[in-house]
């Protein structure tokens, strides 16, 4: 008598957690940088990496005393609009920019994929910069920090996230799918409620943080609020310019529709 032989049925596993390499790497590059500062590097090195990366005002202003005596001339005005989101104050600080890049910044990066989340990141940062430069015409107090592209990520994934079958009805899910549901189009940012709950909630922390960030912060370092902001509206205005546009259905030879 034979009896019959069973196959075993792969089972797939999902992921515990389902986060883009590129969101990996990001963390991984912010928290090498800070570790080198602050393990590998002595205080004036450290003040040297400030002057030539992070982002000064100061910098900007022909008739100030500061701006032609940092380094880096022309090429720090240009980098230093991006390299400044490279840099933490502290490991708390990139701490807590790390847990709102993987909240946001995952979701962003599945929707987008690699190079373009890049550019986005960088785009976000430069606004935020811009914004600064601004509102501190001439200061001489550098800023540093991711937060600018991390409220930047916000903005776009606001723009999805709440729309049927996207990521908060997905949770826990694999699928793609949920990550590229149609976007909620500009003018409906402001006739979603979800959307502008999330956005009163948003200003009102940054308009918090504005008016006493000295005293929330506890250490005298002042929240770059205004950079923000700057952020937060290049992320919302420029998303559809890194939104990936969807692919039109392809027919096979019978004429059937392919996804």
């Amino acid at each position: 008598m034979t009896w019959p032989r069973h196959r075993k049925v792969p089972v797939k596993r999902e992921p515990l957690f389902n986060i883009p390499a590129v969101i990996v790497a990001t963390l991984a590059v912010l928290a090498l940088i800070h570790g080198a500062r602050t393990f590998l590097l002595s205080e004036d090195q450290d003040i040297q990496v400030l002057l030539y990366f992070a982002f000064i005002p100061a910098r900007y202003d022909a008739s100030g005393v500061l701006g032609p005596l940092l380094p880096g001339g022309t090429g720090a005005e240009i980098w230093t609009f991006v390299s400044y989101s490279l840099l933490h104050g502290s490991w708390m600080h990139l701490t807590v920019n790390a847990v709102w890049l993987l909240a946001f910044g995952s979701a962003l990066a599945r929707r987008f994929g690699t190079l373009r989340f890049l550019a986005f990141f960088a785009a976000t940062a430069a606004a935020g910069a811009a914004m600064h430069l601004l509102t501190n015409a001439g200061s001489q107090a550098p800023m540093i920090g991711a937060s600018a592209s991390i409220s930047g990520a916000m903005a776009a994934a606001m723009r999805f996230v709440f729309q049927r079958g996207g990521p908060l009805g997905a949770l826990g899910s694999d699928d793609d799918a949920a990550f590229r549901v149609p976007a909620i189009p500009l003018i409906g940012v402001l006739s979603d409620p979800r959307v502008l709950l999330f956005l009163g909630v948003w200003f009102g922390i940054n308009l918090l943080f504005g008016l006493g960030s000295q005293a929330i912060t506890g250490d005298g370092e002042i929240v770059a609020w205004q950079a923000h902001i700057g952020g937060f509206l290049a992320g919302l205005l420029l998303f559809s310019w890194f939104d990936p546009k969807p692919r039109a259905p392809r027919a096979d030879q019978d004429g059937r529709t392919l996804h």
